[in-house]
């Protein structure tokens, strides 16, 4: 009896081609076409589903060209599989910030800040006071979208009543709601920029603080300036019936920010942000069980018994988050919202956006671009200020802010830890150059939803937007200037 021996050899894979300048533009094109198409399409609901189709589309444009040149399809889809890994960190945080909208809607906290915001309401210096009424607001909501859908155009036509200028209040609602969506945890592109780039959330938030609060004061100063000729000629009567719903509708009180109290305190003693945000939305349930009773009792489905009413309204409220019908819909459209579920959409676009960036940087089309970009990039200044404007570019071409983060925190994420530089640098110059340009654009999906609902041209109203405008260059200056640039320090031997 013979026994034939085999010996399987391994096989050999094809040698990697290396990718040509017309290889890297083929994703880039179908990605841009499609986005394009996308707006042109769906308008400001890109974002719900057209835009992560574009971005399939554009991977597997990106997974084409690696094939051709040598890659296995294992070796690209671990590629996706370790770029959706990276966000998962920050989906994670994300679920439970839209469980904390939600508990934080029906405690009254949201409703009691901007109730007190808009005490501060003055005709003499209305300009400076939107501003900052938005910029509260979006800090307690983590949304300018939402916050300039309410406030915003309650603002704009107090504006028009009192005889002010509309393309400067819609810069002043601009200005303070980025400003507050930016230093917001709640907020989406606040939780991916340090994501993308490997930073921790709150220290991400607190080296944004030297860039963002002098840009925020400027454009304050700026504001105020130009109200000092302002004149109120008729009544604010949107404001006033603003806060009467608000009255009618919860218990209003300065206990209903210990929840916010809460999560600054966990921030400031530098606990992890989802066990925060987490501690934050169970300190809200808790609150509205406490103190807003009645609103609870008109919600509730009694047909189960008192106790268990009041149990599934709050646990819906984690999952599907808070809805409220005041007769007011743009007042019904601020009070309502959160829930996990209400994140779904934004994690599906980091997810897809995450596997596009992946490819790109997996088969080598990423570094053809950063190396262009690098041959000038030779100080921490210009290599600062070239992610700037490659986000920038980004928010034009791609037209869409989650894209103008993800992508360039994928292309300058290796280069800025060769150089030694802290991922808050990275995290940070993301959010300067990328969130805060996007409604400054007329066809990115942050201009057309700005322009949809405060129905002014982002070309006219971007003259005033001051925050927006002082950001990204007092960041470049910074960057130059060698302020607040951290460094990794090196690791010391024993």
């Amino acid at each position: 009896m013979c026994v034939g021996v085999y010996i399987l050899k391994p096989i050999e894979e094809k040698p990697l081609k290396s990718a040509s300048f017309f290889d890297a533009l083929i994703p880039i094109a179908v990605l841009i076409c499609l986005l394009g198409a996308a707006v042109y399409l769906f308008g400001d609901d890109s974002s719900s589903g057209p835009n992560q189709i574009a971005l399939l589309f554009a991977t597997f444009a990106a997974a084409l060209i690696g094939l051709k040149n040598g890659y296995t399809w294992k070796k690209l889809e671990d590629a996706m599989i370790e770029g959706i890994t990276l966000s998962l960190s920050a989906i994670l945080i994300l679920l439970m910030v839209g469980a904390l909208i939600g508990t934080w809607l029906l405690s009254g906290t949201v409703p009691t800040l901007i109730y007190y915001g808009l005490q501060i309401i003055n005709p003499s210096w209305f300009y400076a006071a939107s501003c900052l009424i938005c910029g509260i607001v979006a800090m307690s909501i983590g949304s300018s979208w939402t916050t300039a859908a309410t406030i915003g155009v309650a603002l704009l036509g107090v504006a028009s009543g009192l005889g002010l200028e509309p393309t400067v209040t819609a810069g002043a609602v601009i200005s303070g709601a980025y400003f507050g969506d930016k230093l917001s945890p709640l907020s989406e592109t606040t939780n991916l920029a340090p994501a993308v780039a490997g930073a921790d959330l709150f220290e991400h938030i607190h080296h944004m603080l030297w860039t963002t609060v002098p840009s925020f004061v400027i454009a304050l100063i700026i504001f105020v300036f130009m109200g000092f000729n302002a004149t109120a000629a008729g009544e604010s009567g949107q404001i006033d019936e603003i806060t009467s719903i608000l009255q009618q509708n919860f218990n209003i009180g300065l206990e209903m920010l210990v929840p916010l109290i809460v999560l600054l305190v966990l921030a400031i003693r530098k606990m992890p942000a989802f066990p925060a945000i987490s501690i934050g939305a169970v300190i809200g349930a808790v609150w509205a069980l406490l103190f807003q009773s009645d609103l609870i009792a008109n919600q509730i489905d009694m047909t189960q018994g008192e106790f268990v009413g009041y149990f599934k309204l709050v646990w819906t409220t984690f999952f599907d988050g808070f809805t409220i019908s005041t007769g007011d819909e743009k007042m019904d459209s601020l009070l309502s919202g959160g829930g996990m579920s209400g994140m779904l959409t934004t994690t599906w676009l980091i997810m897809t956006a995450l596997m596009f960036g992946a490819i790109m940087e997996k088969t080598g089309l990423l570094d053809i671009f950063v190396k262009s970009i690098l041959k000038i990039a030779k100080s921490t200044g210009s290599l600062i200020a070239s992610t700037i404007a490659t986000c920038i570019g980004t928010n034009i071409i791609a037209a869409d802010q989650y894209i103008a983060i993800v992508v360039p925190g994928r292309m300058f994420k290796e280069e800025y830890k060769k150089r030694g530089l802290k991922p808050v640098n990275l995290s940070r110059t993301l959010e300067d150059g990328g969130t805060i340009t996007s409604p400054l654009i007329p066809w990115n999906t942050c201009g057309a939803y700005m322009q949809s609902v405060l129905l002014i041209n982002p070309f006219d109203y971007a003259l005033y937007a001051f925050f927006n405008l002082i950001n990204p260059f007092l960041a470049v200056i910074y960057a130059y200037l060698g302020i607040k640039i951290l460094r990794i320090k090196p690791k010391q031997t024993a």
